[in-house]
């Protein structure tokens, strides 16, 4: 698809100031945390109704119906089809897939008048498989890609942030249908259709992002990627490596080579058992005991479920894993579990880890030896010599000087108790996985858009199966891919403000130019507008006009709060030369200048495009 922002086979719209409602304002929300709140909400785009859930004024509608059609055309030139599909999903279909237990609090839940359960949708896996259960029986009608622009619905906890975080907010999902996984019309090839559309959604959209490696989450399956806006205020994490252009989130990041500690180190003095009562954390034992947080071991009990036959341990299936990081570390869950070779961990209750016996708070990798059913993994940097502080798997109590050897013992050669890996974190500095000598650096990114590989994730559990060309049962290979519509909206914010407001890229603004009229009852200055108007609507220009009886100050303040790329002013001055103000809201120094009216059209068009 082009990437012109102005079409002129297109009408573009007039919209006057007075006929619409822009409610501008200096105050910022009391609980806005980001630039994108605050100014949606000053520019006069959204309203709140509750949390996490807003208003579209008509500014922000004009700028979201514009995603969505960029959004529409690549999902069309990339072979998919829309539909659309209900918000209120029958609870019964997440019988199979138990996504019901993976959402938790964030599914909305309500009952019908006859009782039966059911949920607002937060995606459509369910709905789709089912409604292709009932409609695909060959291997011939394969592949098919099908999405819809909808709204979604997560009961946040904490709803915050403005469109970046809410309760209800518009999504495009899309699915897609396979009999293989690769070669022409297998699951990897629409998976580069999605991943070749999506950078050019965002290309249009004008926006800076990259697409990093990223694990599925609660949707599912094996290979996905996300989208990342990249700005400063971003909620994300993304590692990135220069030499090689690999680039994932922290979830999923890997890290290089690092050295291993062999576990034949010698013990830097006698163990010694310390009373660290009333220290809730980490950084606080650690001052208290005057070690610091990279000299001490972090000690995670997780619960175990199914064995994945990875993890390189065998032994079957655990009950619980153990994973070690050093103190200024954090665990990554992804890791552990590929790391343990199971199909799921999950952070262990308080109750049932005291009941196994764990001391939770103090734990030691000693519990290898004295709980049943432990696997121990250990990140590469923890399972160096040197001193070490740790739990001593009792309440109130740390040790100091522990050693590996001393304290774990013959364990530590046993592969299927103790394995030594990746299982935190990456953080920048860190060797890169892909470049031998490069270090990792992060930036901070606006998740936008997400593909995932979901394999036979749905098809499995809820039996959509197809006859092949062997006329034999097999299942149907799915992909996802998802937009987020309106956290683009705020993403696109996020990267595109200053100090006076919105930036907008040209593609996704409401409008293309605010013509500012001095003196709106002045029928000279009037029509002047008007004429100039139409004129740029003739040439795709989507035009709003300031015809407000406001002091000029106040006008040209809210033309810059709105993020119009284009402002033209029309003046007495300028009228008399025949002529407009132009000005680009990008250009904050000066004045604008004086453009004869014979070419403000090709002015605007060229700056607009450009």
């Amino acid at each position: 698809m082009p990437d012109t922002t102005i079409s002129t086979t297109r009408r573009g719209v007039i919209q006057r100031w007075t006929a619409t409602i822009i409610p501008t304002t200096r105050e910022a929300p009391t609980d806005a945390e980001v630039p994108s709140h605050v100014l949606l909400h000053r520019a006069g785009f959204i309203r709140p109704v509750g949390a996490g859930i807003y208003d579209y004024l008509p500014l922000a509608w004009r700028s979201l119906t514009k995603i969505a059609a960029i959004v529409r055309e690549e999902m069309d030139a990339a072979g998919a089809s829309e539909m659309l599909m209900p918000a209120l999903e029958p609870f019964e279909l997440f019988k199979d897939t138990k996504r019901d237990e993976t959402y938790g609090d964030n599914l909305f839940r309500l009952k019908d008048r006859k009782g039966r359960t059911n949920a607002l949708a937060p995606t459509h896996e369910e709905v789709i498989t089912d409604l292709m259960k009932g409609v695909l029986t060959s291997y011939k009608q394969l592949p098919l890609n099908l999405y819809q622009v909808q709204t979604k619905f997560r009961d946040e906890a904490r709803p915050r942030a403005g469109l970046l975080r809410c309760r209800e907010f518009i999504m495009k999902d899309a699915y897609s249908f396979h009999l293989t996984l690769d070669g022409p019309g297998g699951l990897g090839d629409t998976y580069d259709r999605m991943f070749t559309a999506y950078s050019n959604i965002f290309r249009r959209c004008g926006l800076s992002f990259k697409a990093v490696e990223a694990e599925s989450g609660p949707i599912g399956g094996s290979a996905s990627h996300e989208f990342m806006v990249t700005c400063e205020s971003g909620e994300d994490t993304v590692l990135t490596c220069a030499a090689s252009g690999y680039a994932a989130n922290v979830e999923k990041c890997e890290i290089g080579a690092r050295p291993r500690g062999t576990f034949q180190e010698p013990p830097t003095g006698d163990l010694a058992e310390v009373h660290t009562p009333n220290l809730p954390g980490i950084d606080e034992v650690g001052k208290f005991m005057k070690v610091k947080p990279d000299r001490m071991l972090k000690t995670i009990v997780f619960r175990a479920a199914g064995g994945g036959g990875g993890g390189g341990g065998g032994g079957g299936v655990p009950a619980w894993v153990v994973a070690v990081v050093r103190g200024d570390h954090d665990v990554n869950e992804g890791k552990v579990k590929a790391l343990a070779g199971v199909d799921a961990v999950a952070l262990a209750s308080l109750e049932e880890a005291k009941k196994a016996g764990f001391a939770v708070g103090y734990v030691s990798p000693r519990v290898v030896n004295t709980v049943p059913g432990v696997r121990l993994l250990i990140d590469a940097d923890a399972s160096l010599g040197g001193f070490w502080a740790s739990g001593a798997d009792k309440a109130d109590h740390h040790v100091k000087h522990f050693n590996w050897r001393r304290e774990v013992g013959a364990a530590l050669d046993d592969p299927a108790r103790v394995i030594v890996g990746d299982v935190r974190n990456a953080a920048a500095g860190d060797p890169s996985p892909r470049a031998e000598g490069s270090a990792l650096a992060t930036t901070r990114g606006i998740e936008v858009g997400h593909i995932f590989k979901l394999g036979t994730k749905y098809s499995d559990a809820m039996g959509l199966k197809v006859l092949d060309d062997q006329q034999k049962s097999a299942s149907v290979i799915m992909g996802c891919y998802g937009i987020g519509v309106s956290r683009t909206l705020a993403a696109a914010v996020e990267q595109n403000h200053d100090a006076n407001g919105i930036l907008f890229p040209a593609a996704i603004a409401p409008y293309h130019a605010v013509i500012t009229v001095m003196k709106p009852d002045d029928s000279r200055q009037a029509d002047a507008a008007g004429r100039l108007a139409d004129a740029l609507a003739r040439a795709g220009v989507d035009v709003l006009i300031d015809d407000r009886d406001e002091r000029p100050g106040v006008k040209f303040k809210d033309a810059d709060l709105i993020g119009v790329p284009v402002r033209l002013t029309v003046g007495d001055k300028a009228l008399d030369q025949d002529a407009v103000e132009f000005k680009l809201r990008k250009d904050t120094a000066g004045k604008g200048e004086n453009v004869p009216m014979s070419g403000i059209v090709e002015r605007c068009v060229g700056a607009l495009n450009g």
